[in-house]
């Protein structure tokens, strides 16, 4: 039984190091631009996206073609690519790469 303890611990670590290595404060600009977008949808878009993402589990297989189409409606409103553009410089520090 000691064999398996010592296989959750040597297995934990790296993911410990890895949580304490993650920049906060980027990660924290990320979660408010995310929540921006959020608070940006009007409150029956918030609740029809709420409702259609649950009843997919996740799948838009499961949804249908009507529901999928509505779907894509909100998500356009979420504008992600905009946010994609706020997001990836924090992510990657600042650094932009060097075009040729």
């Amino acid at each position: 039984m000691s064999k398996t303890r010592s296989r959750r611990s040597s297995r934990s670590t790296p993911k410990r190091s890895r949580l304490k290595a993650l920049p906060w404060a980027a990660l924290l600009q990320v979660v408010l631009a995310i929540g921006e977008r959020w608070r940006g949808l009007s409150q029956r878009d918030r609740a029809r996206l709420t409702r259609l993402v649950r009843d997919s589990r996740g799948r838009l297989g499961n949804l249908s073609a009507r529901e999928r189409d509505e779907l894509r409606k909100v998500v356009r409103k979420l504008d992600l690519k905009g946010m994609g553009r706020e997001v990836v410089p924090l992510l990657r520090g600042g650094r932009r790469k060097r075009r040729r």
